[in-house]
C-alpha cells in the first residue's frame, strides 16, 4: 500500500512540476491537462500494442510516429495526429472530440511527451491511474482562472448522493451534463462490488452508464477519466451532445447530475423548438429539470443539484414544479451551504424524487443554516454529510424519524413537511433553524471570496465587451 501511495504522489508531483513550467510559458492548466490526455492515450495504445494487443489507431498516427521527432516537425506531426483522430468513430473520436493543439512551442511539447514516456501507464492498475487522473481534474477545478470548477462537483457530495440513491448492478445510470464524469464514476464504484457475475460486470462496464456534455473539452476529460478506470474501453459511455435538444427516446432507471445554472448561452438552439412538450423558459436549470423528468423510467430515481430559484420562482418555474408534484414523488430535499462549489455564492439544494407517484410528504435536511465551508480552509468532506445519509434511510424510508421537534429540538436538521403543509405553501423554501450566525471566516477566506466576486465581475465585463464588439455607444 505504501508503495502504491508513493507511486501516486511521485507521478502527481511530476505532473504538477510540468504544469508550473507550462504555466510560466503561457499554457493554462486546462489546456495542459487536455494535451496530457491526448498524449497519455497515444502512449497507452503503444504499450498495449507492445504486449501483442491490437492498436486502436491508424498506421502513421501513433506514438511511435510522434516520439521520434523534435522541433517544428514534432508540433506539425502532433497536430496532424489530433486532426486525424478527431474524425474517428467510437472511443477514439470521443476522446479526441474537436482536438486541437495548445502547446505551440516544440520544447514544451517535448517536455510533456518525455514525462509520459517515462512511465508504463497501460499496465498500471485502474485504481492507481484513475486516482491520479481524478486528482488532476480536481486540481483543475480549483484553478480559479480557468473556470473549470463549473465542470467539477465536489466528490464528497457526489458520494453522499450515490449512497442514498443506491444504484444497483443491472440498472442504467445517466448524467445528461456529466462534466468530468464524477457521478458516473462514483456509481460504477458503488455497483461493481455488488456481484462477481461476469455478465453483470460486463453490462456495468459497457452498457450501464451514459453521460453527455456539450463542451468538447469536457467530453475528452470525462471519457478519459472513465477509460483510465477501465470503463468503456471499446466505446465510451460519454457522448458530445446538447442534452436540452436531445429528442432520443432513451430512458434510465437512475439519473444523478449537477446541471449548469443561469440562462442558455446566446446562439444556442432554442429548446422549445425541439422540445414543444416543455414549459417554455430560458432558464437552464428549469429546462434541465424538465429533461431529467423526461428521461427517467417509471419507478426510477433522481438526485439533482438545483438552485433555490427552482423551489421559489413563479411563472414557468412554478408550472414545472406543478408537473413535478403531479407525476413524481419529490420526497427529499437536501439544503446545501455556499462555499462547497468552485463558483461562489449560489444557494443550492439536492432534489431527490421518484417517477410514477405524486408528491405527498417532503422531508428536508438543512445542511445550510449555520454551516460554513470554504474550498481552501474548511472544505466539505463526506463525513459532514453522514448524518443526512443516515437520516435518509435509503431503501427503507418508511423508517425515517425527524430529528426536529418543536419543543425538545427546534434546531434539529431533519424535518418532515406533511402533504397538507406543502400544499399550503407558495414555494419550497423550507427554513426553520434559528442559529445566531457569527462570521468565523479568516481574513484569507474573505479575501478569497472577494477575489472570486472580482473575477466574476471581470469575466462578465469581458463577455459584455465581446458581445458588444465594435458597437459604438
Amino acid at each position: 500500500m505504501a508503495a502504491h501511495q508513493k507511486t501516486e504522489s511521485a507521478l502527481l508531483t511530476k505532473v504538477w512540476n510540468i504544469a508550473n513550467v507550462m504555466s510560466a510559458a503561457g499554457v493554462g492548466f486546462t489546456d495542459y491537462i487536455t494535451q496530457l490526455t491526448y498524449i497519455l492515450f497515444l502512449k497507452m495504445d503503444d504499450e498495449k500494442e507492445a504486449m501483442g494487443l491490437p492498436s486502436y489507431l491508424p498506421e502513421g498516427y501513433r506514438w511511435k510516429d510522434l516520439c521520434i521527432l523534435n522541433g517544428t516537425d514534432l508540433v506539425e506531426k502532433y497536430e496532424e495526429i489530433l486532426d486525424e483522430l478527431s474524425k474517428a468513430d467510437g472511443l477514439i473520436g470521443t476522446i479526441f472530440t474537436k482536438a486541437t493543439n495548445k502547446i505551440y512551442r516544440p520544447v514544451m511539447l517535448k517536455k510533456v511527451i518525455d514525462m509520459v514516456s517515462e512511465e508504463n501507464w497501460y499496465m498500471m492498475e485502474g485504481d492507481l491511474k484513475g486516482a491520479i487522473y481524478e486528482k488532476i481534474l480536481e486540481k483543475n477545478g480549483q484553478d480559479k482562472k480557468s473556470g473549470a470548477g463549473q465542470y467539477f462537483t465536489p466528490r464528497a457530495l457526489i458520494s453522499a448522493i450515490v449512497d442514498v440513491i443506491n444504484p444497483k448492478l443491472g440498472e442504467t445510470v445517466a448524467d445528461p451534463c456529466c462534466g468530468t464524469g464524477g457521478f458516473l464514476l462514483a456509481a460504477y464504484e458503488h455497483m461493481r462490488t455488488q456481484s462477481r457475475d461476469i455478465e453483470r460486470q460486463r453490462f456495468l462496464k459497457n452498457n450501464a452508464l451514459f453521460g453527455a456534455d456539450n463542451t468538447a473539452l469536457v467530453v475528452t476529460l470525462a471519457s478519459m477519466n472513465l477509460y483510465l478506470h477501465d470503463i468503456g474501453v471499446n466505446k465510451s459511455p460519454i457522448v458530445y451532445q446538447d442534452s436540452l435538444i436531445d429528442t432520443s427516446d432513451r430512458m434510465f432507471q437512475v439519473v444523478m447530475t449537477n446541471p449548469p445554472f443561469g440562462t442558455r448561452p446566446q446562439g444556442s438552439v432554442d429548446v422549445s423548438a425541439n422540445r414543444p412538450e416543455f414549459v417554455k423558459t430560458s432558464d437552464n436549470q428549469v429546462n434541465f429539470l424538465q429533461h431529467i423528468m423526461s428521461i427517467v423510467k417509471t419507478g426510477g430515481r433522481v438526485g439533482v443539484v438545483m438552485p433555490d430559484s427552482v423551489l421559489t420562482d413563479g411563472g414557468a418555474t412554478a408550472k414545472v414544479r406543478e408537473r413535478l408534484f403531479k407525476d413524481y414523488n419529490l420526497h427529499t430535499i437536501l439544503r446545501l451551504p455556499t462555499g462547497i462549489f468552485y463558483a461562489n455564492g449560489v444557494k443550492t439544494n439536492v432534489l431527490f424524487f421518484d417517477k410514477g407517484e405524486p408528491t405527498k410528504d417532503i422531508w428536508v435536511y438543512d445542511y445550510r443554516t449555520g454551516v460554513k465551508h470554504t474550498m481552501t480552509t474548511k472544505p466539505m468532506t463526506r463525513e459532514h454529510l453522514q448524518e443526512f445519509v443516515d437520516c435518509y434511510c435509503s431503501g427503507h424510508i418508511e423508517d425515517r424519524k425527524e430529528t426536529y421537534d418543536a419543543e425538545t429540538n427546534p434546531n434539529g436538521r431533519w424535518r418532515r413537511y406533511t402533504e397538507a403543509e406543502v400544499k399550503a405553501r407558495d414555494d419550497l423554501n423550507f427554513k426553520w433553524l434559528d442559529f445566531t450566525e457569527e462570521d468565523d471566516r479568516t481574513v484569507a477566506d474573505i479575501l478569497d471570496e472577494m477575489q472570486a466576486e472580482s473575477d466574476g465581475i471581470a469575466a462578465a465585463v469581458a463577455q459584455l465587451k465581446e458581445l458588444l464588439g465594435g458597437i459604438k455607444l
